[in-house]
């Protein structure tokens, strides 16, 4: 289908358009209900003792409660529960414990980790959803095999933490999650499967429900509960409604959707490890703390990071909509317009890095594009080591 034909379908169909009004206007009256709660139940607030925050007071932590509310409400009421999204659905309630549990007394990463791996089992090995093909340019279509099976569970788990740790500031988590499941809810539809466009639709219309509350100033955190949730719902919507396709996209467009929480996370993980810290020890490099450190609000921190998303998903449905190989044959003019966009979208997030001062004077004197100051390292340690003592 092209892409207006997709948009016509997707919405034509009741469960979409209705889902999503559904689930946003839910969540607008829920979130409320969960400040009460949070304000009354031990460990309802983020104080900011358990790892850097950059907020100045308590903040009820306990919105994701509304969000899953917000999905699972519609989902049962609007969508055919049948084979794997009957399996996802089974499980969100129990990511969503897995959360609660967290935000109010507290779990380890890697006990949080086993728990949605473990969650994730349930549409993968009861319900068979798993992308058992994928397929490159030149290289032809892959069989996966059983590796399928935990390929699958580990997406699922990794996907639910990269959105638990990008929920560090007003808004972010939400809106990427927002952007998002847009995309998907298009690309299921393009493909023809109109239930995970569905739930995407509704999964969309919760997070964008939660942003009137959680805009900055936030009047409440979605949590881990909302974090954990909305992750494993990423990655489940991401396996049944786009990689289980062989064509090249299935597998592009989700890391492209997800290419900013997995870009900050991984810049994370490296950046501790390389000065010796634990991978999941709390810090203050992600990107929205560079975005601030450099001086900009939260607002525009935020809009910055919802803007590059949405420009990277857009690419993703550009692939899709715009092939550069129409039923395995190139076509110049589309291989040119996806090429031009691509150049444009990487200097863009070139220019996103340099100034995050993530690629740094030393990587450009490699290209010979600059000269290295001499001080630099020296003062990148010196930065690192007053954010760690910070956080002691």
């Amino acid at each position: 289908m092209s892409f207006w034909d997709t948009i016509d379908a997707l919405f034509s169909q009741r469960s979409v358009v209705l889902g999503f009004l559904m689930a946003a206007g839910l969540v607008l009256v829920l979130t409320p209900l969960t400040v009460r709660l949070a304000n009354r139940t031990r460990g309802g607030l983020d104080t900011g003792g358990d790892r850097p925050r950059i907020h100045s007071g308590p903040v009820p932590r306990i919105g994701g409660l509304a969000i899953v509310t917000g999905i699972l409400v519609p989902a049962v009421l609007l969508l055919d529960l049948e084979g794997a999204t009957k399996g996802i659905i089974l499980g969100l309630p129990l990511v969503a414990a897995v959360g609660l549990v967290d935000d109010l007394r507290g779990l380890r990463p890697r006990t949080k980790f086993v728990a949605v791996a473990l969650v994730a089992l349930i549409p993968v090995a009861g319900w068979g959803m798993t992308f058992d093909e994928f397929g490159l340019p030149l290289v032809g279509v892959h069989d996966l095999g059983w590796l399928a099976y935990p390929i699958t569970v580990l997406w699922i788990a990794v996907v639910a933490n990269l959105v638990n740790l990008i929920d560090g500031m007003d808004a972010l988590a939400a809106g990427i999650v927002a952007i998002a499941c847009a995309s998907f809810a298009i690309l299921a539809a393009s493909f023809g499967r109109f239930e995970v466009a569905a739930l995407s639709a509704i999964t969309c219309g919760a997070t964008l429900g939660f942003l009137r509350h959680n805009y900055h100033p936030a009047k409440v955190f979605m949590g881990d509960t909302g974090a954990l949730t909305l992750g494993y719902l990423l990655g489940s919507l991401a396996v049944e409604g786009v990689l289980k396709t062989t064509a090249t996209i299935a597998l592009v467009a989700p890391l492209l959707v997800m290419t900013v929480p997995i870009l900050d996370t991984s810049f994370v993980v490296l950046k501790r490890l390389k000065y010796r810290r634990p991978p999941w020890a709390p810090d203050h490099n992600h990107f929205y703390h560079r975005f601030l450190r450099i001086g900009f609000t939260q607002r525009r921190t935020a809009a910055y990071l919802h803007l590059w998303s949405a420009l990277l998903a857009s690419y993703a449905l550009l692939l899709r909509f715009v092939p550069p190989r129409p039923f395995g044959i190139w076509d110049v003019s589309h291989a040119i317009i996806c090429a031009v966009a691509g150049l444009l979208l990487v200097a863009l997030s070139v220019w996103m890095v340099y100034t995050l001062e993530i690629l740094k004077a030393r990587h450009l004197q490699a290209f010979g594009l600059r000269r290295l100051r001499a001080d630099e390292e020296e003062g990148e340690a010196a930065v690192e080591e007053a954010l760690s003592a910070s956080n002691r």
